[in-house]
């Protein structure tokens, strides 16, 4: 068990992933050049972009030694075949072993897909290698679905999950409430969910930002906490990290290993560089503490 509170910080920062949108050059260079090799990489695919820039996408991360997890989107698929050919291409040009299946936001769907459990029954997933789907989780709840709804929603897709042998894993959509995320994890435990659950955070921004993105996702009383931040009274063009947030989140899972948080994941809305500095920044203190540790023992 961690012994300080930055050790369980960088204990929780051991597994972390960012995301990217399929078609932000900029961004897939930024990961490219500063990830370590085997981090996870999700990337996003918009609703006009075709399976050709979201296969693209995950060939290179795949190239650079990152292990790329592409969304896969109902609403934004046509059909069966089209689903079929894309996660083909995927697992075989870009080696894509784990997905995060989406239902999508869009009101228009593309095709005969409106929600995510439709796309784990095709049996697609597991006929082409996929080992593990991600499916979104919602600790401030969503702005469009009832509350009794979505835990149902989870519960189906388990389920589904557990049936074809696929492993699930819980991502959470961010906030800005740690009380928030450990409740919500309690919760899981309470209703007899084992899968993992990979906590959601925005990466560090500008306040500005990270309000303009949280109003557009639906998230609610975390961000008054946000405002309500002494320092945002004083500058709201101020930058802001998730330390404290993650800090209080680590503390939390190291003394509650039943909670099951693995990780952290990171929306870093076109800037991903500065959520993988921000991450190995605590992941190298941890480092040069535990090998000060060691000489000073030696």
């Amino acid at each position: 068990m961690p012994q300080t509170k930055d050790d369980a910080l960088s204990h929780l920062l051991d597994t972390y992933s960012v995301e990217v949108t399929s078609r932000d050059t900029a961004s897939l260079k930024a990961v490219v050049s500063q990830l370590r090799p085997g981090t996870e990489v999700f990337v996003a695919n918009l609703p006009k972009e075709t399976a050709d820039v979201l296969v693209k996408a995950c060939a290179e991360l795949r190239q650079a030694g990152l292990e790329p997890v592409p969304h896969i989107v109902a609403r934004n698929i046509a059909d069966r075949a089209a689903l079929d050919d894309m996660l083909r291409r995927l697992t075989g040009e870009a080696g894509v072993r784990t997905v995060l299946s989406l239902a999508g936001d869009r009101d228009d769907p593309a095709g005969e897909y409106d929600a995510s459990l439709q796309l784990i029954r095709t049996g697609l997933y597991e006929k082409h290698g996929i080992g593990r789907v991600c499916i979104s989780a919602y600790p401030e709840g969503h702005p469009r679905i009832a509350d009794g709804i979505l835990a149902h929603a989870m519960a189906d897709k388990l389920a589904a999950l557990t049936e074809a042998g696929l492993q699930p894993l819980l991502v959470g959509q961010f906030l800005f409430d740690a009380g928030q995320i450990v409740s919500f994890a309690r919760d899981l435990r309470a209703r007899g969910i084992a899968a993992p659950f990979r906590v959601g955070v925005a990466g560090p921004a500008e306040r500005t930002k990270l309000i303009k993105y949280a109003l557009r996702c639906g998230v609610g009383a975390s961000l008054r906490a946000l405002k309500e931040r002494s320092e945002l009274a004083k500058s709201v063009m101020a930058g802001e990290t998730p330390e404290d947030l993650l800090r209080d989140v680590a503390v939390a899972a190291a003394a509650e290993p039943s909670l099951g948080i693995e990780g952290v994941h990171f929306f870093t809305f076109g800037d991903p560089g500065s959520s993988v500095r921000f991450a190995e920044g605590f992941r190298g203190a941890a480092i040069s503490r535990q090998t000060f540790s060691a000489a000073a023992g030696a």
